[in-house]
């Protein structure tokens, strides 16, 4: 909880959140080695903060999809990356370089995050969420 409350800290927007969302999948992928702990953990350590934003939990749900999936078989020594060395005989580094959507997706979302494109809030959120904090395109969505 301790750790959660320290990142919440710097976590001040919503581009913020998905950020720091992104970047605890990917750590857990690296240090846990396991696809589906990249994925359980940062949804549930983040999924309180989402809802006092009056975020929809499908902005999570594919943020960690994105993060944690996603870049799963780029860690050679996560089950995928084991995986995709055991079936193919390649290593993680050689084919990192042809694997565009694993690359691509967590920046993708992370930018999304930022500008508030495909960005869904809950009904109530035009109360709950204070206009400065809200981008153009965000304004517009709600």
């Amino acid at each position: 909880m301790v750790i959660v409350e320290s990142l919440m800290k710097l976590a001040k927007t919503t581009g913020s959140l998905i950020y720091t969302t992104v970047a605890t999948s990917m750590t857990a992928n690296v240090i846990g080695c396991e696809q589906y702990l990249s994925i359980i953990i940062p949804a549930r350590m983040y999924a309180e903060e989402y809802k006092k934003r009056r975020l929809k939990m499908k902005n999570l749900s594919r943020t960690v999809e994105d993060a944690g999936t996603m870049a799963s078989p780029l860690v050679p020594w996560n089950t995928c990356g084991a995986f995709m060395f055991a079936t193919l005989g390649v290593s993680a580094f050689s084919y990192a370089p042809y694997v565009f959507l694993a690359i691509l997706s967590p920046i993708v979302v992370i930018i999304y995050g930022f500008t508030g494109v495909t960005i869904e809030y809950g009904d109530d959120a035009k109360e709950a969420i204070q206009e400065k904090e809200l981008s153009p395109n965000q304004k517009n969505a709600l």
